[in-house]
């Protein structure tokens, strides 16, 4: 029965990519429904977990294929982004190595998939020691993708990746989500005057003037 639903439910192929330790999994895993559900890719060596939304167009489920680790030995395998119809890249903003591969991972996107949607994340922002701050995540500006400060362990801005996605995907802008899927409860929570504080930054960062150079790289 869940399998004709599905059939029925617009669903796309989310491509998950982004260095190792990033907390790719983690975030996935938040949707319980998608980690109970989720199907083991053997021949590609990807989790694929059905990540179903409720929004003001009915449901629409994202299939978000994780590569489980596989990043750690050198490049992803063609598959894997084959068909793919949008992308989550993710960092970690206390690891500015993981910043400087994001162009890598944009690059063999933009290679496999042309003209997907893609929204840039920069993950773990519930840790204090931030090391890549508001204002040098500018990458996104110059490739006009979405970006967005997650933090998985607190499902902290959990759905907006999905929601973005969504509007550009069902191509309704004003497309809303009515009711947010049951998530793992938080392991950490962020206390309101530090969501305002990064909000702030974020805000601040995107009226300062774009760099000509690429050394933010």
């Amino acid at each position: 029965m869940a399998e004709k639903k599905e059939e029925t439910m617009p669903t796309f192929k989310c491509v998950l990519v982004g260095d190792g330790g990033t907390g790719k999994t983690t975030f996935v895993k938040r949707h319980l429904t998608g980690e109970f559900e989720k199907k083991y890719e053997a021949t590609i060596g990807v989790e694929v977990h059905p990540l179903v939304f409720n929004t003001s167009r009915g449901s629409v489920c994202f299939k978000v294929w994780d590569t489980a680790g596989q990043e750690r030995y050198g490049g992803l395998r063609e598959g894997y982004y084959v068909q793919g119809q949008c992308a989550i890249v993710m960092f970690d903003v206390t690891s500015r190595v993981t910043y400087k591969n994001v162009p890598n991972w944009y690059h063999e996107l933009d290679k496999m998939c042309p003209n997907i949607p893609i929204v840039l994340c920069g993950n773990k922002v519930d840790i204090g020691d931030r090391k890549v701050k508001a204002k040098s995540i500018v990458f996104h500006r110059k490739k006009n993708l979405q970006y967005y400060d997650i933090s998985a362990k607190s499902n902290y801005n959990f759905e907006k990746p999905f929601l973005w996605l969504a509007r550009k995907l069902i191509g309704d802008p004003n497309l809303e989500f009515v009711a947010m899927p049951a998530l793992a409860p938080p392991e950490v929570h962020m206390d309101i005057a530090w969501q305002r504080q990064i909000e702030n930054d974020l805000q601040e960062a995107a009226n300062v003037a774009l760099p000509d150079d690429d050394e933010d790289l």
